[in-house]
């Protein structure tokens, strides 16, 4: 499949998506905070006074101080509970200002036992790199609650996070159960795509560095790859690209025989999506997408955000012409404002199917040679499709691409 030869372009974003008087503020993730109230409530649980506020340390090995909003013990139940709001900074984030708790008990025997508990998402399917049926706490959360818990035990800073099986106690030798919970969490992961992932009933505990960033592209692109990963870990070969969720909704409809993990939210990070999907295997990609994002891939951006990019009507002016278009609307068409005001002089000429098409084929010449190139050269691993639709999302304007040979 071949495409104009353009030369794949795949720009990434600045630190912030605009330049704005004031400087954005930085915020923390969930496994930042969650470490702060496990420090906080380990202390308490030791006998110390109510703790004002808690330092812990980032995966950079910096040190950040946080207010503890709330902390008591229950004696009752030989527990001690602190609480941490979330500070998102200026992130977009569905998390920020949840109160983030962790309740801390004694343990019979050394070391650290970690769970979730009210509003923290379960793991229910694989590709996540976390244990089936135990809690949506990642990784790097994990061993920054780790380092936070034997600090507040060791009653000194520590160099890194130890072993979780070593932690305990040094004058009793006990070890402590920490859960963490969300109030809220449940109905907060709704706007999240945790379902879809197999993280049921609740959010997650996420971070890699500690810090929430501001319109940061690291948390999308990752969710993006991340969603891509665990739909191949179920054995699905065929991967769907929505740009938005019109898009998403339309593309279901249109392919409803399709399991849900297969459609994968895109937004801008077609390029990302595709690279991962390569390093999985997978042979099938279908891209669904209205007028814009699929001019700016046919111009060879893999990266399509409005920053790093722009539509070239210059190119769908080409189309005009190659689909038998009179000079005078290659010439409107080339001239157009935006690529929705193309498509409409697509549409009164009569041409909208044609050209619609032609669109759809650029567009999958130059996702296979991307793929090509992230595989290595040669032939494309991939075989794609694409769809244009309307910008209901609704209904199918054109469409191009080859099918997967069966394995």
């Amino acid at each position: 499949m071949s495409d104009d030869g353009r030369e794949l372009r795949e720009p990434d974003l600045p630190r912030t998506m605009k330049a704005r008087r004031k400087a954005l503020r930085t915020g923390w993730t969930t496994g930042t905070c969650a470490s702060a109230a496990a420090k906080a409530a380990t202390r308490l649980l030791r006998g110390g006074d109510p703790p004002g506020y808690v330092e812990v340390a980032l995966p950079s090995g910096n040190r950040v101080t946080f207010r503890v909003e709330e902390a008591g013990v229950d004696a009752g139940r030989g527990r001690a509970r602190a609480v941490v709001v979330k500070d998102a900074g200026d992130d977009p984030d569905v998390t920020h200002g949840a109160h983030i708790t962790a309740d801390v008990s004694w343990r019979g025997e050394p070391g650290l036992d970690l769970d979730g508990g009210e509003g923290v998402g379960v793991v229910t399917k694989p590709g996540l790199g976390l244990e089936l049926g135990g809690p949506a706490i990642n990784p790097v959360p994990r061993k920054m609650i780790t380092q936070a818990v034997a600090e507040a035990l060791a009653g000194a800073p520590l160099d890194g996070p130890p072993d979780p099986r070593a932690v305990a106690d040094p004058a009793t030798g006990r070890g402590v159960r920490v859960v963490i919970s969300v109030p809220e969490g449940e109905r907060m992961a709704r706007k999240t795509t945790n379902r879809r992932l197999g993280i049921l009933g609740g959010i997650s505990i996420l971070g890699t560095t500690g810090i929430v960033r501001p319109f940061s592209t690291a948390s999308w692109r990752a969710s993006v790859e991340q969603a891509v990963s665990v739909m191949a870990a179920q054995g699905e070969t065929t991967l769907v690209l929505c740009t938005g969720g019109r898009t998403e909704k339309g593309a279901m409809r249109l392919l409803p025989r399709l399991p849900e993990v297969c459609f994968v939210e895109v937004g801008d990070f077609t390029g990302a999506a595709l690279r991962r999907a390569v390093e999985h295997g997978l042979t099938q990609v279908v891209f669904v997408g209205m007028a814009g994002k699929l001019t700016k891939l046919a111009s060879g951006v893999l990266m399509t955000h409005y920053t790093r990019s722009r539509i070239d009507t210059g190119l769908l002016g080409e189309i005009t012409a190659a689909m038998g278009g009179p000079p005078e609307l290659a010439e409107r068409v080339a001239a157009a404002n935006t690529a929705r005001h193309a498509y409409e002089l697509w549409e009164e000429a009569g041409l909208l199917g044609p050209c619609g098409r032609e669109l759809c084929r650029r567009v999958a010449g130059v996702l296979e040679r991307f793929a090509a190139e992230a595989a290595g050269g040669g032939r494309s691993p991939i075989a794609a499709q694409v769809v244009l639709v309307d910008f209901t999302g609704e209904r199918m304007v054109g469409m191009y691409g080859r099918v997967a040979r069966q394995r």
